[in-house]
């Protein structure tokens, strides 16, 4: 806390932002165990903070595949618009319907060339979806072949030219298809047109690579590369470190750091959230310390995101003095801690077990003027369910419905968590239908966690029943095998 003392007053205006992000986080799926780590909500502000720029969009082609909305009236841009999407939607079926056929004794090609298709960006990206969600095991080398069958003819035909777009589409279902290879000539024919690589094809690059041991080589290449396009970030290496932070490479982003201390650069504010985010994640609790010191004795006054990794770390060390301490702090400097800011915090004294805490920080919020939402309602249920406190969880739930707030999936996993923990197995499925008959669809770990517990307690008709009633719904089925103790009738 002494070092913060050091640090220059900075003002920051986030509210608008902090609800976008709140609502990032209830679109969040859980983690294998049904819940996630916590450090969501110190990383996914970070990885959103780029959210309004064009770092991760492709600014080549609209989403309207290239129909200019400030043409036209509204009534004749509309009708034209409509059929455009209509025509493009009956195209993109014909053309997946030709390379379907493709085989021994049928020219696809010759069969696309008769179909005298006005080819345009928004058909190659629905043809190339296309394909994409249709890859598995079983046809992953046919469908690597016809998606770059398909990526040649298109770029031969008149008045159409691959975007970056198309580009990062080919190489992600060269990526799906395990066709590493074609994926870097593709690269390499991308770069010699003129195509800058954008940050969703480095990460792209990076998980496929990563997986096959290479990532630091493809992290030394896109350090030195003069295309790849880093705005709005300074410099490579701060848009490198993000990306990194996106997909979890923690140690990649260590190296990165100091390859990019050794090359004589400056690290800011962003450098030190995201390597600090990194330490912390990988327990160097002595140098996430000795980097939040050096970043005061280099003039950074710690911001809105700073704060947020701070109030992570009281949190799961269980130091509310700290953080009250800390949240005056922040006051003082002129930034008014946010729902995150809190819910963050309550978030980590909940995993630490002080439930006391959470209930103090949650009235401190309110009386800040800050409205509790369906994350920070969640939070504070899952802490209650974990300490096997399910009354008091019912308690909130009811309150935060009273208040207005709608359920989400991972309220109702607490709460089904929470009967299933207890032995009340009707009313877990009764929340399950409650669930469903208010429109918030289960995922696979709410299906799961239930069968799991159904199961243990020796309630195999039931646990049936909801796999049953999950296949029929048509979620899901591809995933059975993977619940722990389930076979098939």
């Amino acid at each position: 806390m002494n070092s913060l003392a050091l640090f220059c007053r900075r003002l920051v205006g986030k509210s608008s932002y902090t609800f976008l992000i709140s609502r990032k986080l209830c679109d969040r799926s859980l983690d294998g165990d049904g819940s996630h780590n916590g450090f969501s909500y110190v990383v996914e502000p970070l990885k959103e903070m780029t959210l309004d720029s064009s770092f991760y969009c492709n600014s080549d082609e609209s989403e309207n595949g290239g129909v200019d909305e400030c043409e036209s009236p509204i009534n004749s841009q509309f009708s034209l618009r409509q059929s455009f999407f209509s025509r493009t939607g009956d195209d993109t079926r014909q053309v997946l319907d030709i390379l379907d056929q493709d085989g021994p004794g049928f020219d696809a090609k010759s069969a696309l060339n008769m179909l005298q298709l006005r080819v345009s960006g928004l058909l190659v990206r629905k043809v190339l979806k296309g394909i994409l969600g249709n890859i598995n095991y079983a046809n992953k080398t046919r469908c690597a072949k016809l998606g770059y069958k398909f990526f040649v003819w298109s770029g031969q035909q008149e008045n159409y030219r691959h975007t970056t777009n198309s580009y990062q589409l080919m190489m992600k279902i060269f990526a799906e298809c395990e066709e590493y290879k074609a994926m870097w000539r593709l690269v390499d024919e991308m770069t010699e047109n003129g195509f800058p690589i954008t940050a969703q094809m480095f990460i792209v690059l990076i998980c496929t690579c990563g997986e096959a041991g290479l990532a630091r080589k493809v992290v030394e290449r896109f350090i030195k590369s003069k295309t790849f396009s880093y705005r709005p970030f300074r410099h490579s290496y701060n848009a490198i470190l993000h990306s990194l932070l996106t997909i979890d490479q923690y140690k990649l982003i260590e190296w990165v750091y100091e390859q990019m201390l050794v090359e004589g650069y400056s690290p800011d504010i962003l450098t030190y959230n995201v390597v600090m985010c990194a330490k912390y994640r990988l327990g160097k609790l002595d140098h996430f310390y000795r980097l939040l010191d050096e970043m005061g004795r280099n003039g950074f006054s710690p911001d809105f995101h700073t704060f947020n990794i701070l109030l992570h770390v009281l949190g799961k060390g269980d130091k509310p003095l700290a953080a009250v301490n800390l949240l005056n702090h922040m006051k003082e400097v002129g930034i008014n801690p946010s729902v995150l800011h809190f819910t963050t915090l309550i978030d980590g004294l909940s995993r630490a077990g002080n439930l006391d805490g959470c209930r103090y920080f949650f009235d401190e919020m309110i009386r800040n003027g800050c409205i509790p939402d369906v994350v920070c309602y969640t939070v504070i249920i899952t802490g209650h369910v974990v300490a096997g406190e399910l009354e008091k969880a019912e308690a909130i739930f009811d309150e935060m419905i009273t208040k207005g707030w709608l359920p989400n999936v991972f309220t109702y996993h607490s709460m089904i968590r929470g009967y299933c923990m207890a032995g009340k197995f009707e009313e877990a499925c009764s929340i399950l239908k409650e669930m469903e008959s208010r429109g918030c669809n289960p995922n696979f770990v709410v299906y799961s966690t239930l069968v799991r517990n159904l199961r243990s307690a020796g309630r195999l008709a039931d646990a049936h029943e909801v796999i049953r009633h999950m296949v029929d719904k048509g979620q899901y089925a591809h995933l059975v095998s993977k619940i722990k103790g389930y076979k098939r009738c």
